[in-house]
């Protein structure tokens, strides 16, 4: 299959700016490739490299003598004291919920289950926040409706309890709704799980459910505004399975146990790109992918497919070269894929490789460390009323 032409059009579908895709030219010296372009898209929009945000939260306090790990890792990490810590995280999934509101909240809620386990803690609670317009809006039924349910059904099938939440409803939901999910678990403080590759030619492992079409360009949509061409932006939320996701906790944890893991990280938002990049950026290393080994459930996909899906219930590791076997085998045991799907590199590369074909070749660093920033305007929300001094017209 030939790459499509790369165009105006085809570069503001991917999110990209004029501006911001000239940098890309001038970071790698020559036009991206198809594939190329879109794994730069997915590092660089809202949803992956906070370009909006950034300014804002470097505000906010991340530091205390409780704080084990603040931002940079999968989740946020807590000393409680007696050799323990909690293990939290907290997203939003507001773009695919509005689209299709049962898979959307259900697969925000299985993003942030993983993001726990991945670092070592098991899941104990769950909670969330949210946000819809005005009742009589036509869509605010539906959504609440499919949201809740998507909601409860991955967090009890999983077997986590929502212990608490809250709900809003106001006009300035009706075009989007705000659905934040929370998780916490526990870990032992010596048993945490980073996912800073280290080493040179270590295996890079691929673990969990197989990789499909479901989801490709998620993270670029979930940066994107809402048209009229909403319905079309369908195929892009993924799809959950929230009992291979308990399989997959569980394999995982007895995984860590077997000293195997060098480090791991949840394929979330941007699946393999995101992943890949993360582990070799925090390591300072580069990374090979092959992708003819990636476990696949559906036929020829592409390159591009492969780099941008976002498949749920997928993980990606540096193994311990000499565990290898016993690695395999309790993924075996679990009935999940294990692959073994690349090497981490000394350079500062990111190779992408499909049946010998070089799809991509660039510099690994250069896609999260030199995503653009923006300082966007803004305007002050006026001070909230104090109780009992509301009026009425």
């Amino acid at each position: 299959m030939q790459d499509p032409v790369i165009t105006p059009d085809l570069i503001a579908a991917h999110g990209l700016s004029p501006k911001e895709y000239a940098r890309i030219l001038e970071i790698i010296g020559r036009a991206p490739s198809f594939t190329e372009m879109g794994i730069f898209s997915a590092m660089w929009n809202e949803h992956c490299s906070y370009k909006s945000s950034k300014k804002w939260l470097r505000t906010l306090p991340t530091e205390g003598p409780q704080v084990i790990c603040g931002p940079g890792e999968n989740a946020g990490v807590v000393d409680i004291g007696d050799g323990q810590a909690v293990i939290f995280k907290m997203e939003s999934h507001n773009h695919p919920s509005y689209i299709e509101p049962y898979q959307g909240a259900a697969t925000g809620v299985g993003g942030i289950l993983r993001d726990v386990f991945t670092m070592g803690a098991r899941p104990i609670a769950a909670m969330n926040s949210l946000s819809f317009g005005s009742p009589d809006h036509p869509k605010t039924k539906s959504l609440v409706s499919g949201v809740v349910a998507g909601v409860g059904g991955y967090g009890n099938c999983f077997g986590v309890p929502t212990i608490g939440g809250e709900v809003r409803f106001d006009p300035a939901y009706n075009g989007n709704c705000l659905v934040n999910a929370f998780a916490a678990g526990l870990a032992d403080t010596d048993k945490i799980f980073y996912s800073a590759a280290s080493g040179v030619g270590m295996p890079v492992v691929y673990l969990g459910a197989k990789t499909g079409r479901d989801g490709v360009g998620g993270a670029t949509m979930a940066s994107a505004e809402f048209d009229d061409t909403i319905e079309d932006k369908r195929p892009t939320v993924q799809v959950g399975d929230p009992f291979t996701e308990k399989r997959l906790m569980e394999a995982t944890l007895e995984l860590m146990a077997t000293g195997a893991v060098v480090s791991i990280q949840d394929m979330g938002a941007a699946g393999l790109t995101c992943s890949a990049v993360e582990m070799g950026d925090k390591g300072n290393l580069g990374v090979r992918l092959d992708l003819e080994k990636v476990p696949t459930r559906e036929l020829n996909m592409t390159a591009y497919e492969m780099m941008l899906s976002e498949s749920q219930e997928r993980m990606l590791m540096v193994l311990n070269p000499e565990l290898e076997d016993v690695a395999k085998a309790v993924f075996d045991k679990w009935d999940l894929d294990f692959a073994i799907v690349g090497e981490t590199i000394a350079e500062d590369r990111f190779l992408i490789v499909l049946n010998g074909e070089i799809k991509a070749d660039l510099p690994l660093k250069a896609l999260s460390g030199t995503a653009p920033e923006y300082d966007r305007p803004w305007v002050e929300t006026p001070a909230a009323k104090p109780l009992g001094q509301c009026t009425t017209n």
